[in-house]
């Protein structure tokens, strides 16, 4: 198999643990590179599901390496609690330390980052961002601040006690007279720092220059990421977007394996779209129709449990998500989601509401978005059951009609066809 990395192409929630885990059978190495546990990502086997926030999706299958690489953070009581669940579901903790790997580069989610995160966004009220409120944010600013807390630091006292003197001084003024919150002693950061060394000591790496190596030379490379290009903090809806980068090119610096290893990036769309927490959706519906997209796709946050805000298939923000997330193919999922609907929208195009203008540029500035409404183009359904279908050539001829009509507005392939929560659920195109 090519080098392949994995990427939500729209705001999160795409189905991106699933095709991860179609392509893992075929890859030695699964990397997560970006997010931490603030992502949702379900993966279902013979009728059993999954859920997984931040362990790869790849970790089901017996003789592959799962990484969760630098550009990752990571809370690790719910990285145990995560580990634990998936246990009960009958994978071995034996399984775990043979399969699991964790980068001693990838930052350390704090308690007081899960503080700071949990009073922003309360503060914010209705001009919230809509996190999980699990410290991503927080933890990324400080790593980009010079003043996070890495793997390796768990495993090093004298290194962590020169870094807590010059970071928890400022810390603490910040949780005080900034957010108003308890300040927190040196001698609770260490012991919470050695509750999180015997955690994560099982799984982490020490020698992973010299195994990455290896694997670059010898092996078959899947990257799997978090969220979706939608929620890039550069080219997503800012700011309401993610605290790190869902691109290929976050995969290639996140994964520590640079971007000459990337061979192949698929781009995760549903047939539909979704959304959970603020920010813009040009096309959302709140009728009706959006509340039939979620209750037929069972449209809930896996992490949070939050309903989804659903609409039509955007095509412009799509296409700018395969430019600048450096797409080579489609995977499209929930197809099967649309089966009972006499009319499928697409969005080829918005019409600004002020001036009458009609782009099919994206507005990168989402403070406009309010004056723009959609200009959709309309498909017939095709009212019967498509989760049995085995081929590309079963499906029923309306299907297939946008099916292509998607490929051309993207100006990619669709590779992949989802009619179904199960990985049998399958259909190969290519």
């Amino acid at each position: 198999m090519k080098n392949t990395v994995v990427i939500g192409a729209q705001f999160g929630d795409e189905g991106k643990a699933k095709i991860t885990d179609l392509l893992a059978q075929k890859a030695d190495f699964i990397t997560r590179f970006q997010g931490g546990s603030n992502a949702g990502h379900t993966v279902v086997v013979d009728g059993k599901k999954y859920a997984f926030h931040l362990i790869p999706s790849g970790i089901l299958y017996d003789n592959k390496i799962c990484m969760i690489g630098a550009g990752c953070v990571i809370k690790p009581d719910d990285l145990y609690n995560e580990i634990e669940n998936i246990i009960s579901l009958g994978v071995s903790k034996e399984h775990f330390k043979k399969c699991l790997k964790i980068s001693p580069l990838a930052h350390i989610t704090m308690k007081y980052h899960t503080d700071i995160d949990g009073y922003s966004e309360n503060a914010l009220k209705e001009n919230k961002i809509g996190t999980t409120k699990k410290g991503i944010g927080p933890t990324y600013s400080d790593k980009y601040a010079r003043s996070g807390i890495r793997v390796e630091d768990l495993f090093d006292l004298d290194t962590l006690n020169k870094k807590l003197d010059i970071i928890l001084n400022k810390k603490n003024k910040e949780l005080e007279f900034v957010y108003n919150l308890k300040p927190y002693t040196k001698e609770e950061i260490i012991e919470e720092c050695k509750h999180y060394k015997n955690i994560l000591e099982p799984y982490v790496d020490f020698n992973w220059q010299e195994n990455l190596s290896c694997i670059k030379e010898n092996k078959s490379v899947l990257f799997e990421g978090a969220q979706g290009i939608m929620l890039d903090i550069d080219y997503g809806t800012y700011p309401f977007v993610t605290s790190s980068s869902p691109t290929s090119g976050g995969a290639a610096i996140g994964a520590s394996m640079g971007a000459l290893t990337i061979e192949r990036a698929v781009g995760v769309f549903k047939a539909y779209m979704t959304r959970v927490g603020e920010g813009a959706f040009i096309t959302e519906l709140t009728d009706k129709t959006g509340e039939k997209l979620r209750q037929i796709g069972g449209e809930f946050g896996v992490t949070t449990g939050r309903a989804r805000r659903c609409g039509w298939f955007d095509a412009i923000s799509a296409r700018y998500a395969v430019l600048v997330g450096g797409l080579s193919e489609v995977a499209l999922t929930k197809l099967d989601v649309l089966d009972t609907f006499e009319e499928i929208k697409v969005a080829i195009a918005y019409k600004n509401k002020l001036t009458g203008e009609i782009t099919k540029n994206y507005p990168t500035n989402v403070f406009t978005h309010q004056n723009f409404e959609p200009v959709y183009e309309v498909h017939k359904g095709w009212n019967c059951d498509i989760s049995k279908c085995k081929s590309y050539d079963e499906l029923p001829q309306n299907a297939k009609s946008y099916l292509k009509r998607l490929e051309e507005l993207l100006g990619i392939r669709i590779t992949i066809i989802s009619v179904g929560a199960d990985r049998e659920q399958t259909i190969f195109a290519e």
